[in-house]
């Protein structure tokens, strides 16, 4: 399956690169794995999607955030690779979701950014190891933040 006829089938548009917050690689690459830096709920740099979880976004504004952070990944692996058909699998999603205090619900907010890569890689390739961490404050306000490591060919 190509990638990019499975975008254009699921009418997905990569966003424009997302400006680095800080000094870090946006993609570092270790033998066949590459580690996505922490990317936001942001469009061109800018943070769209901000505010706890269960008091100022609801938990599909949360699946919104999260579906953001995995496209401003794809769109840095693009970049970097040139070929999002390069990309063997999703190895580990790292996420972390500014949670209102006793809100426990963040895998299903961080569920906005699997299925989105489920329904892109499909789920043998889309689908790796999770975890969906709640914290009190993100950079900017932001609502999600996400980690990825994706295996290459």
């Amino acid at each position: 399956m190509d990638i990019y006829e499975r975008l254009k089938e699921l009418d997905i548009t990569l966003p424009q690169l997302p400006k680095p917050m800080g000094i870090y690689k946006p993609v570092r690459q270790s033998g066949n794995m590459l580690y996505i830096s922490g990317q936001g709920s942001t469009i061109d740099g800018k943070p769209v999607v901000c505010g706890m979880v269960d008091t100022e976004r609801t938990i599909e504004e949360g699946q919104y955030a999260a579906r953001l952070c995995a496209l401003n990944a794809l769109s840095l692996l693009h970049d970097y690779l040139g070929d999002l058909n390069k990309i063997k699998s999703l190895v580990k999603t790292l996420a972390f979701v500014q949670s209102a205090p006793g809100f426990g619900r963040q895998p299903e907010v961080v569920n906005g950014a699997s299925k989105l890569l489920a329904d892109i890689f499909g789920e043998e390739r889309g689908i790796g190891a999770r975890s969906a961490i709640g914290t009190n404050e993100l950079p900017s306000g932001i609502t999600a933040e996400i980690e990825f490591i994706f295996e290459i060919y």
